[in-house]
């Protein structure tokens, strides 16, 4: 599973041959989210508050190249 991005001890993960809807995986020590990268929505999981802000707020500002790299994960 490669990490995509890593700050403030955050974890940014997608999987190769993972299921729709395009979405990536987050990871704050023992916590951890899958994040639809369309709706920004936490499809399962969770995040504290704090940190669930901060990835947004990436996954924002990263959302084309977040869908760029789900199209290259489909593709392996």
């Amino acid at each position: 599973m490669p990490t995509i991005c890593e700050f403030f001890g955050i974890l940014i993960r997608m999987y190769y041959d993972d299921h729709n809807p395009p979405h990536f995986h987050a990871y704050y020590g023992e916590h951890q989210a899958i994040i639809s990268i369309n709706t920004l929505e936490i499809i399962d999981g969770s995040l504290p508050k704090r940190a669930k802000a901060m990835v947004f707020e990436w996954a924002m500002e990263h959302r084309r190249e977040l869908l760029e790299d789900w199209d290259l994960a489909e593709q392996h």
